[in-house]
């Protein structure tokens, strides 16, 4: 491994370059750096003394480097610094927040010219200054330095934050402005340690290509589940949490039932087909995203290699299902309309659709847990526990009906056990319990989870599955059936405490380094305290449309890519005179792994009236 390199930038009289020095392996080396020139230390003895050491120990020193253009100061072979520190920065004299929040922004996006791709900015800040809620007390964050905001347009991420403690960098004195006698309070000072965050791509719907019987068809992913398709989390090699916490509720079941695992069919299912659930008081595809076919003719071999290795990985066992058959029509035109009109499929938006092709398959063994396992796709409302896209867990009993009431109890005690045990293996705050409510219906449950605090938001009752009892067969006539459904990603989020849905489809690799096979211990974010940014809009709406609000979630979701993590509904306004409808939301913009701007929320909410105005057929005022 190559030697750590350090920069040290904004020195005043070096006193930190040589207590750092003290402290570092000989393979260090370090870079101090200061905005004056020798000339303007010459007065101060302090200053000589610690240059003279620092000469001695082989330190490399540079005068006069602007903090704010690092690339001028440093070849480009001379850059891929590991660290850089910036303690105490302050534009001078009574420079306001304004002044010094544009020093910290210039200052960060000089960092990502001259930091190592996997480095860290440290900077030391007065008790207070930050603005985050590390500080103690919180200044308002109109009169903070912004601190993770101004280093978001650097595309830096807060990582840690700890008190900045002078012990241990013994000898170390804090100076003012260039230099000047007037030292900071440094009584409660915070270090902020920011790296570098993900970029946001700007990811496009990619096209599958399927084949029904002798028909070519081809289609594009719903723009809002972008990113979160043929992800593989529970594949055999994934070490993702919702794998490890299938695993152990499986595990455990296991234990008191003989298991019988399937493989789960493609997420795709064909309108009208015969898959569909059949329980008379469910709607679940009414939550589906529906998605249109277009017959292509294109030749197969003119698609690039990623599009057919995605359609086979997706899409693979596809081909056994077919589209409903059309009736026969006296003209060739007819019939093609017709094929058009029934050409569509939709994602799966719940294992529950596959509930009565296991039931009726003739190796349904009672007596035995059939499992099925993959990812499910809702359309919902923006919230902290709602997901476009989650993993299920599906579990179907069947069992002699002279047997219902002991079998039902059985399982309903296993699986209570297993699940409070997976939620009492992390020492969170806040008492977790798992309770069975019933349905309106009187027989089917939900799986409640009561917490009182989660992550920095409290809840009251969190719904993590179901339980359903009304499946019948027309097979198995003396069989009752019992289908347990687990939202893995909500169980995985209270197991390790991940306040955040989001982060369980990130793309960073830091995310999976925080668990350890075989381990279960908090979750440990490498984001804090990322910055909002609030909007509202309004539009008229469309006389002769019904609105559909679910929808507008839905175009805001993909619009922002998934920053949009709040929409709240604020008025209802009637025009006197036309008596046409206005609403009015305001939406909370906040990422949860990535660095995002001021500049870049703007852009998205003006693309976002763009959106719902050819979308949704309103008018933005």
């Amino acid at each position: 491994m190559s030697p750590r390199r350090l920069l040290l930038v904004g020195e005043g009289n070096f006193s930190f370059a040589v207590a750092l020095n003290q402290t570092l392996d000989p393979s260090t080396s370090l870079t101090a750096t200061c905005l004056q020139r020798p000339a303007d230390l010459a007065r101060d003895p302090v200053a000589q003394e610690n240059l003279q050491r620092l000469r001695e120990q082989g330190t490399e020193i540079r005068f006069g480097v602007d903090c704010t253009q690092l690339a001028a100061a440093f070849e480009l072979q001379d850059r891929e610094f590991d660290r850089i520190y910036f303690n105490f920065p302050h534009c001078g004299r009574k420079a306001g927040v304004a002044k010094n929040r544009e020093l910290l922004a210039k200052f960060f996006q000089s960092c990502a010219d001259v930091l190592a791709e996997e480095g860290e900015v440290h900077v030391a800040l007065c008790k207070g200054q930050g603005g985050t809620p590390a500080d103690k007390p919180m200044r308002e964050w109109h009169n903070s330095w912004q601190v993770v905001a101004m280093a978001a347009l650097g595309g830096f991420i807060l990582s840690d934050v700890h008190p900045f403690s002078c012990e241990a960098v013994p000898g170390y004195k804090c100076t003012g402005y260039r230099s000047q006698d007037k030292s900071f309070h440094i009584e409660g000072a915070l270090n902020h340690i920011f790296t570098r965050s993900l970029a946001f791509e700007d990811l496009q719907p990619r096209i599958s290509r399927i084949k029904l019987g002798d028909q070519w068809f081809s289609f594009p992913e719903p723009e809002v589940l972008v990113g979160k398709l043929n992800r593989g989390f529970l594949e055999t090699t994934s070490c993702h949490p919702v794998k490890t916490i299938n695993e152990q509720l499986i595990g455990e079941l296991g234990k008191a039932f003989p298991l019988k695992r399937l493989k789960c069919p493609s997420p795709l299912l064909p309108q009208g087909g015969t898959s569909v659930l059949t329980f008379s008081n469910c709607d679940i595809l009414s939550s589906a995203f529906w998605i249109s076919l277009c017959e292509d003719n294109s030749n197969s071999e003119s698609l690039t290699g990623e599009t057919i290795q995605d359609t086979e990985d997706f899409l693979a066992s596809f081909s056994e299902l077919s589209l409903p058959k059309c009736p026969r029509r006296d003209s060739e035109e007819a019939a093609n309309e017709e094929m058009h009109d029934q050409a569509k499929i939709c994602l799966r938006p719940s294992l529950l659709v596959h509930v009565q092709v296991v039931i009726q398959a003739p190796d349904f063994l009672p007596g035995s847990l059939h499992i099925l396992s993959g990812p499910v796709f809702q359309k919902c409302h923006i919230s902290p526990f709602t997901m476009p896209a989650f993993h299920e867990t599906l579990f179907i009993l069947g069992f002699n009906k002279t047997l219902k009431d002991d079998c039902l109890q059985s399982l309903l005690d296993h699986l209570n056990g297993i699940l409070n045990s997976l939620l009492t293996q992390t020492l969170l705050e806040g008492s977790r319990s798992v309770e069975f409510i019933f349905e309106p219906n009187g027989k089917d449950y939900m799986v409640n989870v009561k917490s009182h605090n989660f992550g920095s938001i409290c809840i009251k009752d969190l719904i993590v599955g179901s339980i359903t009892t009304s499946a019948t067969s027309i097979i198995h006539k003396d069989l009752c059936f019992v289908c347990v459904s687990v939202n893995l990603d909500l169980l995985a989020m209270l197991v390790w405490g991940i306040s955040d849905w989001r982060m369980l489809w990130t793309f960073d690799n830091r995310f999976l380094k925080n668990f350890a096979p075989g381990k279960i211990e908090p979750f440990k974010s490498y984001s804090l305290y990322p910055p909002y940014y609030v909007h509202d809009i309004s539009f008229w709406l469309d006389e002769k449309k019904s609105f559909d609000e679910v929808e507008f979630h839905t175009v805001a979701r993909a619009v922002s890519q998934d920053t949009v993590i709040s929409i709240q509904f604020l008025s209802r306004f009637q025009h006197p005179k036309t008596e046409q409808v206005s609403l009015c939301y305001r939406l909370t913009y906040q990422t949860c792994d990535k660095a995002l701007t001021q500049q870049q929320v703007a852009s998205m909410q003006s693309q976002l009236r763009k959106e719902i105005q050819q979308r949704l057929h309103v008018t933005p005022r």
